[in-house]
């Protein structure tokens, strides 16, 4: 098979990463047959440097003729100063737009070789662990209704959280395909109790998966006892679904335990196969250029795109466990170095992942 990648490195050390990425993806067409082109374009403080705009209009047509995106990193204390609309982050949210995407798939993994680097007890990640957690994007009380006024001398302001039934059920399958190509189960997260935009969110993620997915075992929790339990045994998930403004939370808690952002890598998908992969962490200036920043984040994002966007299981599989060999044998970038490991920089660590595909 064959496909094109549209392939947006960005700033700082997107292209560095981004390198690292490509290369295993070559590897790994070499070994199951595929081809992969590669269309490099602009976005961020880049393509302002040389075509005056965050997103360029032949960045959005690549990208829309191309089978998936994969981005490096956008922004720098380079274009700090420039207003809102003209900064290297509004390329970011401009390609998201332009490509309909509506929701975001995190995924927090913790490595079993990199178990010391979670805030948790060491009982309760020894094993590893990894979440999926599956957020609306362009939903719910973000882009809801809101307003400020004056009550009886005081100044107010609300917001609306509102979800119609459509836009839970394209989330709900994102979530299901994915629980498919996993374990089969999928935590639906709400606030069910109080509000009535989650009894709808329940009620409809239910609906739609007995139709669709009768495979996937739906559970519910609710938001403030999914938080607590991310703390206290996160080992017991693997991919969650909920709103956009309980998904900005509770990713960046399950993040948070797996004690190292270099490694997280994330999606965001629409309603056809074409998605956009990236880390989560930024461009980081301050190390661009040097070899040492962490390319495996980029990398998974990758893999995320074989499995996700062409459903290549095995080529995902393959990477990941490659990934974890190296990790086992030792080899570590700077940013998870710990003593006794085998300190190497981003070009070298890329292709350890490569040999061992």
């Amino acid at each position: 098979m064959k496909y094109n990648i549209a392939v947006l490195p960005g700033d700082g050390i997107g292209p560095e990463i981004c390198a690292g990425a490509l290369k295993v993806l070559k590897k790994t067409g070499e070994k199951f047959g595929h081809e992969f082109s590669f269309t490099e374009l602009p976005i961020g403080g880049a393509a302002i440097d040389a075509y005056g705009t965050p997103l360029p209009d032949f960045t959005v047509e690549g990208c829309l003729a191309s089978d998936s995106v994969l981005l490096g990193a956008v922004g720098g204390y380079k274009w700090d100063k420039l207003p809102g609309d003209s900064r290297p982050e509004k390329g970011l949210l401009g390609i998201r737009k332009a490509m309909g995407l509506y929701s975001n798939i995190r995924p927090a993994k913790l490595w079993k070789s990199l178990a010391a680097a979670s805030p948790l007890k060491s009982e309760l990640v020894k094993d590893g662990i990894e979440i999926i957690i599956v957020r609306e994007l362009i939903g719910g009380i973000y882009f809801g209704e809101r307003g400020r006024g004056e009550e009886n001398g005081f100044e107010y302001a609300w917001d609306t959280e509102k979800y119609s039934v459509p836009e839970i059920e394209r989330i709900a399958r994102i979530a299901c395909e994915l629980a498919m190509k996993r374990g089969k189960k999928l935590v639906s997260v709400d606030k069910a109790n109080v509000l009535e935009s989650s009894r709808l969110w329940r009620r409809t993620m239910h609906e739609y998966a007995a139709k669709h997915y009768p495979e996937v075992q739906v559970t519910d929790v609710l938001v403030d006892n999914m938080a607590m339990q991310i703390v206290k045994n996160p080992a017991q998930f693997d991919v969650v679904v909920t709103s956009n403004i309980f998904g900005d939370i509770l990713s960046d808690e399950a993040a948070q335990v797996t004690g190292s952002i270099g490694m997280l890598a994330s999606s965001s998908l629409g309603d056809g196969t074409r998605g956009l992969y990236e880390p989560i962490h930024g461009s980081a200036p301050d190390i661009a250029g040097q070899d040492v920043a962490n390319p495996i984040a980029t990398i998974l994002a990758a893999a995320m795109m074989l499995r996700d966007s062409f459903s290549l299981s095995a080529e995902y599989g393959a990477i990941v466990a490659a990934i974890e060999k190296v990790l086992d044998e030792g080899y570590r970038t700077a940013d998870i170095y710990s003593e006794g490991c085998k300190k190497v920089g981003c070009r070298e660590m890329a292709q350890l992942i490569c040999d061992r595909i």
